[in-house]
């Protein structure tokens, strides 16, 4: 078993470890991490499975929590699984993880108990007072994989009904994100139902986030993504936010990326960027 998310070490170490040589590409990648290294003392590496982008964004949020998010107060948050299934009949095919093939009818308790332990999680942590013992609670929650990985269900039914409120907005004529323009006008998501199809169904499978997804994981969350790109360094694009045009109350966390495919997390922000 390999850990969710290794102890911490120096960026300017790990980043020594990892790009030695002297190519154009290794350059690059130690000028990145020099200018995160301005901002944050140390990384912490994500286990490298297909939910990489969802583990990093979710402890982030998670090791960062103050209160509990008004989405996951509202009283019918549980009730989503029930409420989509009563208008969407093609969200019986939702691909449960470890379990395919299982009728909706239980997938739809499954998936209530996934939200009810991500609002429950979200809670505790967040009511969590002193920095070490939210840290520590953080770590437990991520060294359990049956939890974790209920999570990450969580999560995604989460983007399936974001994607949905967008979807049918932007059929009624009230403005939407751009992101969500792009997302639909892909030719293997231009519905909903093709997005569960052929893109949620296989997340943590056989493929990981896109970048529009991370778009969407950021609206279902109400959470700005700020990434370092190290590969996009200095270009424009070397530290990109999802959504580009935050709403301003929403928290942000922020990810470290060397290909746009896995994601590591920064921490410890360093003394002078903190005042």
């Amino acid at each position: 078993y390999k850990p969710s998310v290794s102890p911490e070490m120096d960026i300017m170490e790990y980043c020594r470890k990892e790009w030695r040589g002297n190519t154009p590409v290794a350059k690059r990648m130690r000028k990145g991490y020099e200018a995160v290294a301005q901002k944050f003392a140390s990384i912490r590496r994500i286990r490298g499975d297909n939910y990489c982008a969802f583990r990093a964004t979710l402890f982030q949020a998670l090791s960062q929590a103050t209160q509990l998010p008004s989405w996951l107060q509202s009283e019918d948050f549980t009730m989503l699984p029930e409420n989509l299934l009563s208008k969407y009949d093609w969200i019986k095919q939702w691909q449960l993880k470890q379990k395919p093939g299982k009728k909706m009818g239980e997938i739809s308790d499954e998936i209530k108990e996934y939200l009810i332990l991500l609002r429950k999680k979200w809670k505790n942590i967040s009511e969590i007072k002193g920095p070490t013992e939210k840290q520590e609670a953080c770590d437990k929650l991520f060294k359990n994989e049956e939890e974790e990985y209920s999570l990450y269900e969580a999560l995604k039914f989460l983007m399936l009904n974001t994607a949905i409120e967008l979807y049918n907005d932007d059929k009624n004529g009230r403005r939407v994100p751009v992101f969500s323009w792009l997302l639909f006008a892909r030719d293997t998501s231009s519905n909903p139902c093709q997005l569960m199809h052929n893109h949620l169904n296989h997340i943590g499978h056989s493929g990981g986030l896109e970048q529009v997804e991370m778009f969407l994981l950021a609206y279902a969350l109400q959470y700005t993504i700020q990434v370092y790109r190290l590969y996009k360094y200095s270009t424009d694009e070397f530290i990109t936010l999802y959504p580009n045009d935050p709403e301003e109350d929403w928290p942000v966390v922020t990810l470290i990326t060397e290909d746009d495919r896995h994601y590591n997390i920064p921490v410890r922000m360093c003394q002078e960027t903190m005042l």
